[in-house]
């Protein structure tokens, strides 16, 4: 059966490199987004260091590269993950430990990398991608007046009809906290103290609970990205949470009268990592260090909403606008890492949620059932 299992992957491998044998492979999860990679720093990397970029589609986790590990047919270089896989990976071993100011290249005034990154890293093996946005908006046309704050969306006697709310209570529970007075501080340290109570998190489903069963409220939950958008353009909520890369594709690309809000959002990550005793280890390191530079970041913001890790690639976008690949659009104003979008925001704690978010989602799905 592992012999099996090598054969598989070995031919997996073989068909995954299509531009030649000595190419680095990044697994990534597909669609727009890894075409903004691919685009933004992935070929011109590759052109720079003379190796061949594959990229290659994936549902993430760590089974497969764990398998592949198993079967000693080992065929990613670089991963691109979440928080905690990097956490969990490095303690099993198969991800490269960084030394991050060594490995990684200074900003173009010469801040240290480490210095230069938008906030620290979950674990030695990852090294920051990009920072997205957990923020809301609303459709001009249905509503009355300018919601600006957080407050304004739990706000239904001035901002009256339905809202769209993610349908579990990751950073549901944060923004409920934002909206009833409680200064997120540094990275959200406060509302997560707060989350660490009983107390704390039956105020934030409280909070919650209020809105949906507001007669001049209620709550429509979401699950897949396009939704929120798409009921804002319906007339069938008047304010929706959801990601700022999908309110800006239904805004530049598709000329939709949404607005973004970004006063209490909540800033999520994507990590790359580098596979321990990957077929290029070498070569993927140089790219990897090309495409998370201040400018490789930027780049990947020319072909999607999504913010550099690095600090100085912000300044490098304003430099060049128009950034967006359309010539004509603006991205800093987009970007969720913005001096002007960061006045009040929290950074998704994904330790909080690993520790206790089987015990919350109980609570949150009988809060639910109530409604």
């Amino acid at each position: 059966m592992k012999k099996l299992s090598k054969l598989l992957l070995t031919l997996t491998f073989a068909l995954s490199i299509t531009t030649s044998a000595f190419a680095v492979v990044v697994a990534s999860w597909g669609g727009a987004y890894t075409e903004s990679q691919k685009l933004g720093y992935g070929d011109p990397t590759a052109k720079k260091l003379g190796v061949p970029i594959d990229w290659v589609d994936y549902s993430g986790g760590l089974s497969e590269i764990k398998a592949q590990k198993e079967a000693g047919a080992i065929v990613w270089d670089i991963i691109d993950v979440f928080a905690m896989d990097t956490i969990t990976g490095c303690d099993e071993g198969l991800f490269v430990e960084f030394d991050f100011d060594k490995d990684f290249p200074a900003a173009p005034d010469g801040t240290p990398a480490s210095k230069d990154f938008f906030t620290s890293m979950p674990s030695k093996c990852a090294v920051g991608n990009i920072l997205y946005s957990w923020n809301y908006a609303y459709n001009s046309k249905n509503v009355k007046g300018k919601p600006k704050t957080i407050k304004d969306f739990f706000n239904t006697k001035k901002f009256p009809g339905k809202r769209a709310i993610y349908k579990s209570a990751l950073t549901n529970l944060e923004i409920a906290l934002a909206a009833d007075g409680i200064k997120p501080g540094k990275g959200g340290a406060k509302i997560y103290k707060a989350l660490e109570s009983e107390k704390g998190i039956q105020r934030a489903l409280d909070k919650i609970k209020k809105l949906c069963t507001d007669p001049n409220g209620g709550c429509v939950f979401w699950s897949a990205g396009a939704q929120p958008p798409e009921l804002l353009m319906s007339g069938e909520v008047v304010m929706a949470t959801g990601w700022n890369g999908r309110f800006f594709n239904a805004t530049v690309g598709e000329g939709a009268p949404i607005v973004q809000v970004w006063d209490g959002q909540g800033l999520d990550y994507e990590y790359f990592v580098l596979v321990k005793g990957g077929p290029n280890e070498s070569d993927a390191k140089k790219a990897l260090a090309m495409m998370t530079s201040t400018e490789g970041l930027a780049g990947s913001a020319k072909y999607i909403a999504y913010a550099p890790w690095r600090k100085s690639s912000i300044d490098v976008m304003k430099k060049g606008e128009p950034w967006y690949k359309d010539g004509k659009t603006n991205m800093v104003p987009h970007m969720p890492t913005a001096p002007q979008n960061t006045k009040n925001y929290f950074l998704v704690d994904p330790l909080f949620w690993a520790d206790n978010g089987t015990e919350i989602g109980e609570k949150w799905e009988a809060m639910k059932a109530g409604l």
